[in-house]
């Protein structure tokens, strides 16, 4: 049995904020692990804020974890460089297309960086002409074939996200972390460019961590979901068992979706808001707003708790 591709092991990320009562700590990750398998398409949902982007920045080594350890291919994650060895293994699909390119090159000589880097040619050696074949076939391949010659803002919303999508695919990765890669589309465009992702995630094979606040996005590209509350995880399940979702939390994402709520049920309520990182809440972080909340949900913080095969939740009043 192949070992896991991406293994995250008790993995926290603290900030230091500056605030009227001095610096302060801000946990974005606490304490998560998490595991991908190659050519698993997992995907991370929560509210703005939660810690989603943070967790898949420290995926591809733009941000250290500040404690724990995340391991890919059964190694330390490297710090992210030119010269690191996890470059074009591991790639990025941000959020916003249009600013994560630079506006005055053109598009096909970014998505030909990644193959030009000392960290990727130390694995192979590619001549000029090989790049540039490999550069076109890419674009076509994301259906923007002959437009290598253009600059980003020559193309639309839609289209910038698949040059987004080519630059990380072009180095053939073994993992792809997309961080709202379309959340910033109209709803005919995200349908577009989510089928050119699921197509190639196919016919590459790479492991995808697809974050997302929508869980409708996430049930259609990926097969397990990892929801994450205030920086934690707090239920792993299947996509398809999301309409049984054990947590309140996930529930209520589930039910917020158009359509998704239970027969002769609305909409769950979460009462206010989000609370801060700089203050979370004793106990079971989500108990200020969960319907469901019991007195020990205000004292003890909840375990791990198995469902079933594959199916763990942290409440302590799941099941």
């Amino acid at each position: 049995m192949d070992r896991e591709l991406l293994q995250v092991r008790d993995a926290s990320r603290v900030f230091f904020v500056r605030s009227r009562e001095g610096v302060l700590p801000l946990a974005a990750v606490s304490k998560v692990s998490l595991a991908l398998k190659r050519g698993e398409c997992v995907g991370l949902v929560g509210e703005s804020g939660c810690g989603k982007s943070t967790l898949g920045r420290m995926v591809c080594g733009l941000d250290r974890p500040t404690s724990g350890q995340i391991l890919f291919d059964g190694v330390p994650l490297p710090e992210a460089g030119a010269s690191s060895p996890l470059v074009g293994r591991v790639q990025m699909v941000f959020q916003d297309a249009f600013s994560s390119l630079d506006p005055r090159m053109r598009v096909g000589r970014t998505v030909a960086e990644g193959l030009e880097s000392r960290g990727f040619q130390k694995r192979r050696h590619m001549g000029r002409e090989e790049i540039r074949d490999t550069v076109r076939d890419i674009f076509a391949r994301v259906g923007l074939a002959g437009m290598e010659g253009r600059f980003p803002h020559e193309f639309s919303g839609g289209q910038r996200q698949r040059v987004a999508l080519a630059r990380a695919l072009v180095t053939r990765p073994d993992l792809v972390v997309c961080d709202e890669p379309v959340s910033a589309l109209d709803a005919s465009v995200q349908a577009q460019v989510l089928n050119v992702m699921r197509d190639l995630q196919e016919e590459f094979g790479q492991a995808q961590l697809f974050i997302s606040h929508n869980l409708a996005v996430i049930g259609y590209m990926c097969s397990r979901v990892l929801v994450m509350y205030l920086g934690e995880i707090v239920e792993m399940l299947a996509a398809a068992d999301l309409r049984r979702a054990a947590h309140p939390y996930t529930e209520a994402l589930y039910r917020a979706m158009p359509g998704r709520g239970l027969a002769g049920e609305g909409p769950v309520v979460l009462e206010g808001e989000l609370p801060s990182p700089l203050n979370p809440p004793q106990g079971c972080h989500f108990h200020p707003r969960c319907p469901r909340a019991r007195d020990i949900c205000k004292k003890k913080a909840p375990d791990w708790r198995e469902l079933a095969p594959g199916w763990r939740v942290r409440c302590h009043c799941a099941g």
